[in-house]
């Protein structure tokens, strides 16, 4: 279906996207600051008729949509939840390459949790969900994962995510350009 939007709404700062951890399945809450960047993205959001949103299962992204006005239609998506980092869970990317010199997240995923093309299969099932449904759609989830269904979207390797930074608290905007899958606005803060 072409014409209608996806809506990507990355949650708002914790304190392990403060500090730069990789943040995963761990259910983090929001920090008051993270509320506060939700609340000043809730009028933005208000602009759309969402027919469907869609959230990750952890907290912080649920916090968000409710933040935001849109946890009343939000329908849990397991699909959504954040790349499993394995035994990187809750480390900065420099602690990680003092064993793992050179270490890449999308070259080289994460031991004992997912690589970027099984985030990429995860994402590609999010896409034909909004896909195949009227209206705009907004996803509510996290920083890696979104920015994989950014790649995805416009048919890019799930890797080429690395290329599409994705700041706490953003709106990204997918559409379609004719019939051709397009991003029409990234990172608005």
């Amino acid at each position: 279906m072409t014409g209608h939007r996806c809506v990507l709404v990355r949650h708002g700062e914790t304190q392990w996207s403060r500090t730069g951890r990789h943040t995963g399945h761990t259910d983090l809450a929001l920090l008051p600051e993270g509320e506060a960047q939700i609340l000043r993205l809730a009028p933005v959001l208000a602009g759309f008729e969402f027919t469907t949103v869609l959230t990750s299962p952890l907290l912080r992204a649920r916090q968000t949509g409710a933040l935001a006005g849109l946890d009343e239609r939000a329908e849990i998506d397991p699909d959504l939840v954040e790349w499993d980092y394995g035994s990187f869970e809750g480390l900065t990317t420099p602690e990680i390459r003092v064993d793992h010199p050179g270490w890449d997240l999308f070259d080289d995923g994460a031991p004992g949790g997912e690589s970027a093309t099984q985030v990429g299969i995860r994402v590609d099932r999010v896409i034909r969900r909004v896909r195949a449904v009227p209206g705009d759609v907004a996803c509510v989830a996290h920083g890696h994962v979104l920015r994989v269904l950014g790649a995805r979207w416009i048919g890019l390797p799930a890797s080429s995510a690395r290329a599409f930074a994705l700041a706490p608290a953003s709106i990204s905007v997918l559409g379609w350009e004719r019939e051709q899958p397009v991003i029409a606005g990234w990172n608005r803060r």
